[in-house]
Order: structure tokens, then sequence, then C-alpha cells
């Protein structure tokens, strides 16, 4: 079964910083295209950051400048590091493959909290 499971998370001041990861089973990471998205409460899930499996990345406007997406393919497992965070990142980050290729299992996300 494909899964990915994300950790990393935490508290944290406006204007820190913390790296998420997310590891994945059930199939080679270099041959996707991965994503990273992220669910505030009482709001849909949102896309945040894209790469491809040739190390092209794009992200969603709001992260631009702040956030870096990455992955180690052989760790299988894709990374977000994130700085000069603010209040309004605060959410559950989930990490899947794109959806051309049919989500991957949901993992539990790791939680993001930024609050003074």
């Amino acid at each position: 079964q494909v899964r990915a499971v994300e950790s990393g998370g935490g508290v944290v001041q406006p204007g820190g910083s913390l790296t998420l990861s997310c590891a994945v089973s059930g199939m080679f990471l270099d041959r996707y295209v991965m994503e990273w998205y992220r669910q505030a409460p009482g709001k849909q899930r949102e896309w945040v950051a894209r790469i491809t499996s040739g190390g092209m990345r794009s992200y969603a406007d709001p992260v631009v400048g702040r956030f870096t997406i990455s992955r180690d393919n052989n760790k299988n497992t894709m990374y977000l590091q994130m700085s000069s965070l603010k209040p309004e990142d605060t959410g559950l980050y989930y990490c899947n493959r794109d959806p051309e290729y049919g989500y991957m299992s949901w993992g539990q996300g790791t939680q993001v909290t930024v609050s003074s």
C-alpha cells in the first residue's frame, strides 16, 4: 500500500522556521510529481508546493519566497522548509503525489501552529 507519513510540525512564533518531512512507502519517490497541501480549521485543503521528478519547483503565491520544497530520493522522503512563518500558515500539512497518478492514502498530517 502506498502511504505517506508527515512529521516535523510544531508551535512556532511568527517569523520562525520549521522543516516538515514526508516519508513515503510503497513507491519510488523519484518517479512522481509530489505536492504539499495544508488545511486550516474551517477551511478547505489548499495546495502549497510542488516538485517534479526533475526537480522543478512551484509554490502557492502566499508562500513564495518563504517555503522551499525538496526531496531525498535515497531516503524516499520529501521536505518542506518554512521560514518567516505567519499566523495564516497555521494548519495541518499533508503530502501526496500529484493527482494525475491517483492520490496515495492520505496520512495523518503534521500540525503547524504559528502564534505568539
